[in-house]
This record gives structure tokens, C-alpha cells and sequence, in this order.
């Protein structure tokens, strides 16, 4: 029984211990999720970037200056999730749908220009039609 006591006491330090180290690290997958808005498109803020491991500067001195910023992290989000995320995608898929179809309806002028310069940015190779756009 002494050790059946013992046991909870030396565990809690190391549970409490691990929460502590990584709350301040999100899963970037759920971050990037939790940051979708309700009409479907992403904003252009730190919060994103940091989801795509990237700096603030970074994703918006890439961004083709033809797009408005929620296009583009719209479609960086895409991107992300095609390029890295693909073993999780029955968890994403219906949101990427909602995403591509408010992509579409902006009509933005340069997607094709978007994906490219996203891909560039990420390190992938996701081509334009995968992304549903």
C-alpha cells in the first residue's frame, strides 16, 4: 500500500510539470482551426503565422500585392493543411470546402499567383486545383 500512495505524489509533479511546458506550444493544427473565421477565410495576423511557423513579417512580405490579406492567409491556411496535414484531413476537409468557396466568391484576381508564392513560402508543392479553388 505504501506504494500505491507514494505513486500519485511523484506523478503529479512530472503531469504538471509537462502541461506547463506545453501549453505555451499549441498544436498548430488546432490553432490554425480555432483561427478560422465564420465565413470561412483566415485574417492576417501573428496568431496565423505563428500556426504556420512562420513571422508576421514573413507571410506578409510574401503576400502578391494584387491580393487582399484575407485571400492570402486563406490561402496559406490551404496550403498548410494540404502540405502537412494531409494524415489529419477527414478533421479539416469540410473547413478547407467552406475556405476554397469564400476564396471563390472574392474573386480574386490572382489565386494561381497566391498559391504559388504560398507554396514558396511554406516549402510545399500543392498545386491550385487540390486546394478546391
Amino acid at each position: 500500500m505504501g506504494m500505491g500512495g507514494s505513486a500519485p505524489k511523484s506523478i503529479s509533479p512530472v503531469v504538471t510539470h509537462e502541461a506547463a511546458s506545453l501549453s505555451p506550444r499549441k498544436d498548430p493544427l488546432l490553432q490554425l482551426v480555432s483561427l478560422q473565421k465564420a465565413s470561412g477565410c483566415w485574417r492576417l495576423d501573428a496568431d496565423l503565422a505563428a500556426a504556420l511557423g512562420k513571422t508576421s513579417k514573413e507571410v506578409k512580405k510574401a503576400k502578391p500585392a494584387s491580393v487582399n490579406s484575407e485571400v492570402w492567409a486563406s490561402i496559406l491556411a490551404l496550403i498548410w493543411l494540404h502540405g502537412f496535414k494531409m494524415d489529419a484531413k477527414e478533421e479539416w476537409e469540410l473547413l478547407t470546402l467552406k475556405a476554397a468557396s469564400w476564396i471563390k466568391a472574392q474573386n480574386a484576381p490572382c489565386v494561381s499567383e497566391c498559391v504559388k508564392a504560398g507554396n514558396t513560402l511554406l516549402g510545399c508543392s500543392v498545386k491550385k486545383e487540390d486546394l478546391g479553388l
